[in-house]
């Protein structure tokens, strides 16, 4: 719903202010923001309160309560413009809701994503019609849906990036529910054991001093097994915002189920986000993690990202044989450093690692770009991550190696 004289300061008006505040602030929920009633309200009491006449003050307005962190401004932007009348965005948004042919209608940059959420927000709701009786011309068609593939098999091969607004929320439901097996490993320290393996020397001389020395009952001992650590590298940059939303999600529902995981994210800094990934509200943890990093959604600087993890913190989180999971594109736009080094030492470091790369979804991808090239003779493991289906192929591979000696 398109505002009704929304600059006009009669007391007539004010009313039809609240009311477009209400209903743009209904857009931007529907187009994938978070808005608590209490900003709605704030909102109306500032523009009553300052009385705000000027376009440019009220977009400045709005984007201090509606706006939590960087990655909705270009959605909050293109609701503004297209709700207070921008005739060009209006027109841009109109335009994705044709029906054209996928590689017509696939957004292009960064704009063209976050519009796509935007038009989708701004299309009519279809009202449930009353059943019509059947006629006689009425022509009653079967099909035979044998051979066709249910709502379900499709969703979970469709991109990520292609989802809407309803469909990613279903999504996010799905892989709350993903758990990645954690691969046993064998260490080198001992535990006490009833298997009758190794003789525990100094456990067998405590209980036969406490007895005397007259009865010697012996002890016995084995190696520990426990899980292997989990070190998750995220990219966050431009080309990876869509992907990296989602697979947060995914980070979070890992954390929330097993323990010794060490989450990272990378853009043109790396940033340890760890600690607010432990927040068992995933909302919340995102939250805290939008307002640590600052590079969100901008450029790529893999080598240096590495280089940083390598220097600082693989002697920390590695040191007890970890697998490293590495989700980015690939796309280097730095190189100031040398990146089939840093890759070299951390593959060196780790137990395992495992690249995931959302252009693996192209059935013609070839490794062509300067980036993919020095990072992919340094993995274990190249698989996609950009659908449901992709993510349970991970597991599924994962859990064939349950303790590997």
């Amino acid at each position: 719903m398109l505002p009704q004289q929304p600059y006009q300061n009669s007391k007539r008006d004010e009313g039809y202010l609240a009311e477009n505040i209400l209903h743009f602030a209904r857009t931007l929920r529907k187009a994938g923001l978070a808005l608590p009633p209490a900003r709605v309200l704030e909102a109306i009491e500032a523009t009553q309160f300052s009385g705000l006449t000027r376009r440019d003050d009220i977009y400045a307005t709005f984007r201090c309560l509606f706006i939590s962190s960087r990655d909705q401004q270009e959605i909050f932007d293109q609701c503004f413009h297209i709700f207070w009348r921008n005739p060009e965005f209006l027109e841009r948004a109109m335009s994705l809701l044709l029906p054209t042919t996928f590689l017509e209608n696939a957004p292009r940059d960064e704009k063209d994503k976050a519009l796509k959420r935007v038009s989708q927000a701004f299309a009519p709701e279809q009202k449930n019609t009353p059943p019509q009786e059947k006629t006689d011309d009425d022509v009653e068609v079967e099909f035979d849906a044998r051979l066709t593939s249910s709502d379900e098999k499709v969703f979970r091969h469709k991109d990520f990036e292609q989802m809407s607004v309803e469909e990613q929320q279903r999504a996010l439901d799905l892989i709350k529910r993903l758990q990645l097996p954690a691969e046993e490993i064998t260490t080198r320290r001992f535990t006490p054991s009833r298997q009758k393996q190794r003789i525990d020397t100094r456990r067998t001389m405590q209980a036969s001093m406490r007895r005397g020395a007259d009865i010697i009952d012996l002890k016995y001992k084995a190696k520990k097994v426990q899980r292997a650590p989990l070190v998750i590298l995220c990219d966050i940059s431009g080309s990876m915002s869509e992907y990296s939303r989602m697979l947060l999600h995914f980070v979070h529902s890992l954390g929330s189920a097993r323990d010794r995981i060490h989450s990272f994210t990378f853009g043109t800094e790396l940033h340890n986000i760890t600690r607010q990934m432990k927040y068992k509200d995933v909302d919340e943890a995102l939250a805290a993690v939008g307002q640590q990093i600052d590079d969100w959604s901008g450029g790529t600087r893999i080598s240096s990202a590495l280089h940083d993890f390598n220097q600082h913190w693989s002697r920390r989180v590695l040191g007890q044989r970890a697998n490293v999971l590495l989700i980015t594109d690939g796309l280097e736009r730095d190189g100031a450093y040398d990146l089939s080094l840093e890759m070299d030492r951390l593959h060196r470091s780790c137990r395992k690692l495992i690249w995931l790369n959302p252009l693996l979804r192209y059935d013609a991808f070839q490794a062509k770009a300067r980036g993919i090239k020095l990072m992919l003779p340094h993995v274990d493991e190249f698989r996609s991550a950009h659908n449901i289906k992709s993510l349970e192929g991970l597991i599924e591979s994962l859990q064939n190696k349950k303790r590997p000696t």
